[in-house]
């Protein structure tokens, strides 16, 4: 039997997400794109690059075998890598995203958000196309188990009547001066349960991603402003209609002091509650409380899976899509439709600051 090609991998960006939250003890493991290129044996992480250099020390400490460059520009001129992350600050996602393409790499896996917005998403895409550079896009629910078999148990339970989703967290919304960092919930999380809710619209069709956005007709139905200050955003609720679902609510809270991330999706047969640490599937049956009526109940022959794998999904999706035996479930155009959904309620948000 002959030995599976190994794909080489390099990363920019050693921090939270590039390297560190794989030392959180609280969450599932892996949970960086080092750790989870480590675990898969089909990849070989070659290079690390960080222009921060105590940053970059600590993940050498870890990475001896591995080089280690300041500047991308010496990675790429020194190291041809199979596989390119960028898991740098949304700010520096547009330079270092067409830096990465320009070297050509086999893959590209970049880390969401696409761009800080959609004329720099298409910039990268337009770039993505022209060098022939596939790019998987770092929304990592798409992987996990859990969503995937909530986004199963959808087609058990009748047809979709409404779909609720929800953020709560301390960071504001929205923030005029923060729009050059990315420093703002509907941004940095609210790409999170945008993109979510599109994979769960999607259509099931052999595990590609969907082109185009599912999510139409907007409708703001509430805003909160900042009382100290009226330009930046503290909670936001939108409606969206889509052809799977005519009642789609998203809610987003930048008052809260938690964090919180779920969906709701509520069928003519059952209902689904699915987020962090949530996990309910219920289906209708005769009801224990009223003669002839029927009620919800939890189904007991749903097996919810002990580990999601949402980063080693990622990963292994990586390696298959190269090996030819698996599209991409998270793409540069999926990532595309989430900021356009994102920037057109930015947008109507900024009309009225």
């Amino acid at each position: 039997m002959a030995r599976k090609e190994k794909y080489t991998a390099a990363i920019i960006g050693t921090g939270r997400i590039g390297f560190t939250l794989g030392f959180d003890s609280k969450r599932e493991q892996p949970a960086s794109h080092t750790m989870a290129l480590l675990e898969n044996r089909r990849v070989k992480l070659i290079a690390g690059c960080d222009n921060n250099a105590p940053r970059l020390a600590h993940w050498h400490r870890f990475n001896q075998k591995c080089a280690v460059f300041s500047d991308y520009s010496y990675l790429f001129a020194t190291t041809k890598p199979d596989i390119v992350v960028v898991s740098v600050n949304e700010s520096s996602h547009l330079e270092t995203a067409l830096a990465a393409i320009k070297a050509k790499p086999r893959l590209l896996i970049l880390e969401k958000p696409v761009a800080l917005n959609v004329a720099q998403a298409r910039r990268i895409q337009s770039e993505a196309e022209s060098f022939g550079v596939p790019v998987l896009v770092n929304h990592e629910r798409r992987f996990a188990e859990d969503y995937k078999l909530a986004k199963n148990y959808m087609q058990e339970i009748g047809e979709i009547q409404t779909i609720n989703a929800r953020l709560d967290s301390g960071l504001y919304v929205y923030n005029t001066e923060k729009e050059s960092s990315g420093e703002y919930s509907l941004l940095h999380d609210g790409t999170h349960l945008i993109d979510i809710v599109n994979f769960l619209l999607e259509e099931k069709k052999s595990g590609a991603a969907s082109t185009e956005r599912l999510l139409k007709k907007m409708k703001i139905s509430g805003i909160t402003k900042d009382r100290k200050n009226p330009r930046i955003v503290r909670n936001i609720n939108v409606h969206f209609e889509s052809e799977k679902c005519p009642d789609i609510n998203v809610f987003m809270s930048g008052r809260s002091r938690f964090f919180g991330f779920e969906v709701e999706i509520i069928s003519t047969e059952g209902r689904i509650r699915i987020g962090n640490g949530i996990h309910e599937f219920q289906k209708r049956e005769e009801s224990k409380l009223y003669s002839g009526f029927y009620s919800l109940a939890d189904d007991k022959k749903v097996k919810i899976p002990k580990k999601t794998r949402y980063f080693s999904n990622m990963v292994k999706n990586a390696v298959e899509f190269l090996d030819g035996k698996a599209p991409l479930r998270s793409t540069l155009q999926t990532g595309l439709n989430t900021l356009c959904t994102l920037e057109e309620i930015k947008n109507f948000i900024k009309l009225g600051i």
